[in-house]
Formats: structure tokens, C-alpha cells, sequence
């Protein structure tokens, strides 16, 4: 069993209330638009770290973590990019990853809004953790923590505290 904590958009600032959420976590995923290596190496203190880079991360950033990570764990497979989109609406290229890979998870970024949702039609859950930091449209700081335990996602919380603009 594994406890992940997962978050997105973090436009290089990281609140301490979401790194109290994000403790004791195993793992943290980041799912793009990073914003400073800061927050990764903030994060890495924390947990064995896992990132893709957004739209908005510089080219230090793009070195060091991939647009896709596609990778194994609990017997699951997982999917991560920045830009998806979402069950019936995923940007063509992540709509292409995922037929052609079939993970258990997809997890996207980008739109800063929370989601957590089936795509019974390609048999897997799709998950936005929304924006865990202070820049874009949000009016919510959100991310995601859940559990993987033999091909399973299990007990699945959401840290949300109003953003101060």
C-alpha cells in the first residue's frame, strides 16, 4: 500500500497548509506548471517526488521532468501529462496516450478546477487535482491525497482552502 499526495499548478508557490496535507504522504505527484524548481526540491524533502512540466515552466524545468510519465505502481498503470482534458473532451494527444497505454489512472492539470471522474467508455479514473498555488482563474487552493493498494484507489480526500487573492 501506498499514500500519494497529489497536486498541480502550483506556479512556484507552495502554501505550508498544503504541505501539512501532504505529510506523511509516500510519494507527491506534480501534474504541471511547476513554476520553480523550488517547489520540487521543497516537495522532495517531503517524499520521493514524481513531475511533469506545464505550460508555464521554463526550460530547467522541461529538462529535468518529462511532458508524460507513463509508469507502474500498486498494480496500477498511471498517466500523467499537464494539458489532457477530461473524459469525453482530452486533448487529442493525451486521447491518443491513452488508447494506445490503457492506464487505470489519467491525471491532468491545467484548468485549476478539481475533478475526479470516470471515463467508463476507456475503463479508467480521470483526475484533476485543480491548483494548489496562488496564480489563474481558482478561487480555491485544492489537491488531492488517496491511497494504491493492489490495483485499487482507496480512500481518496481533498485538501480545499479559499485562495487569498
Amino acid at each position: 500500500m501506498i499514500k500519494i499526495g497529489l497536486l498541480s499548478d502550483t506556479h512556484s508557490f507552495l502554501n505550508p497548509k498544503v504541505l501539512t496535507f501532504l505529510k506523511n504522504c509516500d510519494e507527491i505527484w506534480h501534474a504541471g506548471d511547476i513554476g520553480s524548481e523550488n517547489i520540487i526540491i521543497e516537495l522532495a524533502k517531503h517524499a520521493k517526488t514524481r513531475a511533469v512540466y506545464g505550460n508555464i515552466d521554463a526550460s530547467i524545468i522541461r529538462i529535468q521532468h518529462p511532458k508524460n510519465a507513463i509508469f507502474l505502481i500498486e498494480g496500477m498503470k498511471i498517466y500523467m501529462t499537464h494539458i489532457g482534458g477530461y473524459p469525453g473532451r482530452y486533448f487529442p494527444e493525451a486521447r491518443k496516450i491513452i488508447d494506445k497505454e490503457k492506464p487505470d489512472i489519467f491525471i491532468s492539470g491545467h484548468s485549476h478546477i478539481l475533478k475526479v471522474m470516470p471515463d467508463k467508455k476507456r475503463n479508467l479514473l480521470h483526475i484533476n487535482p485543480g491548483a494548489a498555488g496562488n496564480n489563474g482563474i481558482h478561487r480555491s487552493i485544492t489537491c488531492i491525497r488517496f491511497t494504491l493498494h493492489q490495483g485499487k484507489i482507496d480512500d481518496l480526500e481533498v485538501f480545499d482552502i479559499p485562495r487569498k487573492v
